[in-house]
């Protein structure tokens, strides 16, 4: 649903968010040049996260068709690995497209696919309670054998929630389109997590829709994963190409005489439209989707990779660095009423993603050793 906003960016995003915050420069690297690197940071991490989910989504329809092919004892497991090396290649030829521009239609497709499997998924989870007559859970959430386990699971649920909200990918001065965007998105996700948690209890999937895999609606739960799996095939592709743009500018910027970095050739294949061809295009982006993908397949956990990712982020570009941008463009004085509070905001920020980083950390581990 935050695809479709997402859509309104330009190509170069990074850039202009970095100018966005230039007033703020300090000895050594500016806050702006900071803020830049984060927002890259950002959309590569979006990349690997979408890599995992595709695979999960995946491998969820192919048990779906294998057991109820051949029944629920059979020998149904597929490895993810699989489904990753695949949407790593569909994004390989995807990232050949120009410019941000050329998948505007992506970016639509993206976004009605999003709220299609949304809502999927938050009915199915409604049906269940209705046929069960009860709501699984407890107000006191997953059930635990100790208080700090409970941290733990709280510290990576509250950096999941910083993941879901990336203010700092959309340009700051889309107020509106960001209002609109974070209001659905909180609507959808508390509607999905609440149906989810009330449907099965401590047993709720990090992806909800894996958890309908024995439901008679079988058909409708493949369908809301194919959704799935074509939103993210776009959304990959509205993520990363700001990078790209990004890092090609530089290069171009750095290397003017260069054919390698700066000549276009013209292709035509058989039954395809002519498509231009670029060597440094070609040869960055197919190294940074290996990339993603293989980051992906070492480091296969949903909801803790989810939970690193919005821990990393979310304090400098959320709060930090938009604090920072209003206190000096407004030019409050130190000490105020205002400056205090917005200080201790800041700080406060900066606690909670500390918190979250290190029990996601530890849930990175701790699945990793076992």
């Amino acid at each position: 649903m935050d695809v479709a906003a997402k859509s309104e960016s330009k190509d170069n995003l990074p850039l202009l968010l970095t100018q966005s915050a230039d007033p703020l420069k300090r000895t050594g690297i500016s806050n702006g040049r900071l803020s830049g690197l984060l927002v890259n940071i950002s959309l590569y991490g979006f990349a690997i996260a979408f890599v995992i989910t595709t695979a999960i989504s995946l491998r969820t329809i192919q048990n779906s068709f294998c057991y109820h092919n051949k029944g629920p004892e059979a020998a149904c497991e597929s490895v993810d690995a699989y489904y990753m090396l695949l949407f790593g290649a569909i994004q390989i030829v995807l990232s050949q497209i120009p410019n941000f521009h050329n998948i505007k239609w992506l970016s639509v497709v993206a976004a009605i696919m999003s709220f299609t499997y949304s809502f999927i998924g938050m009915g199915l989870s409604i049906a269940q309670i209705i046929e069960k007559g009860h709501a699984e859970g407890s107000i006191g959430g997953i059930s635990t054998s100790s208080g700090a386990e409970k941290l733990w699971l709280v510290s990576q649920a509250l950096g999941d929630i910083s993941f879901s909200y990336p203010f700092s990918t959309i340009l700051m001065e889309i107020q509106k389109a960001s209002g609109i965007a974070v209001t659905v998105t909180t609507f959808v996700y508390l509607s999905c997590g609440g149906a989810g948690y009330a449907a099965f209890g401590d047993n709720t999937p990090g992806n909800l829709l894996t958890g309908f895999g024995s439901s008679k609606f079988y058909w409708l739960v493949n369908f809301a994963n194919a959704c799935l799996v074509v939103h993210l095939v776009g959304s990959y592709q509205v993520y990363s190409q700001p990078l790209f743009a990004t890092v090609e500018n530089w290069f171009r910027f750095r290397f003017p005489d260069s054919e390698f970095v700066n000549h276009t050739y013209m292709l035509k294949l058989p039954l395809l439209p002519t498509f231009e061809l670029n060597f440094l295009s070609l040869s960055f982006r197919t190294a940074y989707v290996a990339s993603t993908t293989v980051i992906a397949m070492i480091f296969p956990y949903f909801n803790q990779i989810l939970g690193v990712l919005g821990s990393i982020i979310f304090w400098p570009l959320t709060i930090y660095f938009p604090v920072e941008i209003y206190l000096t463009q407004s030019s409050t004085v130190s000490w105020t009423t205002k400056w205090v509070l917005l200080r201790t905001f800041s700080i406060f920020g900066f606690l909670f993603g500390l918190f979250t980083l290190i029990g996601c950390i530890k849930g990175i581990v701790t699945e990793k050793i076992s």
